[in-house]
């Protein structure tokens, strides 16, 4: 019976989906590919990172639900900010492996303005983010 409830705790901890687990000081250094279009300010102007303004402030990202900083998005975005959809570590990294791959992938339209595809580091910068910057409330 032992082995039966140890095989099954196995296959369900297998089974479960992967959590990211970025390194904050390698999501620092990996922040420097998106600063060309990013910046990371906070609310009362302190410059983080300050970088361009190509795409939205990623201060506060996680958290935040997705597609509500004053920036114009593309309409994949539009369509996850009227869904309510909210920012994780874990969905951040994702879609920044294929903006609208991810898009696509969770209901919402495929067209968005990031271009740029992280391919390894999305988790670390994620981390990075999340630790420069209080989470923020889902209801902005």
């Amino acid at each position: 019976m032992k082995l039966i409830i140890a095989s099954a705790a196995t296959m369900l901890a297998l089974a479960a989906p992967a959590i990211a687990e970025g390194d904050v000081g390698k999501g620092e250094k990996g922040f420097k590919k998106c600063k060309s279009c990013h910046s990371v300010i906070s609310p009362d102007g302190e410059a983080i990172v300050k970088g361009g303004k190509t795409g939205p402030n990623l201060y506060g990202v996680i958290g935040r639900v997705a597609g509500s900083e004053d920036f114009k998005y593309g309409s994949g975005l539009k369509e996850a900010a009227e869904a309510g959809f909210v920012w994780t570590e874990d969905t951040l990294a994702e879609y920044t492996k294929d903006p609208k791959k991810w898009l696509g992938k969770n209901g919402f339209a495929k067209k968005s303005k990031m271009s740029f595809k992280l391919k390894k580091g999305g988790e670390d910068v994620a981390a990075w983010l999340a630790s420069v910057a209080p989470a923020a409330a889902a209801s902005e």
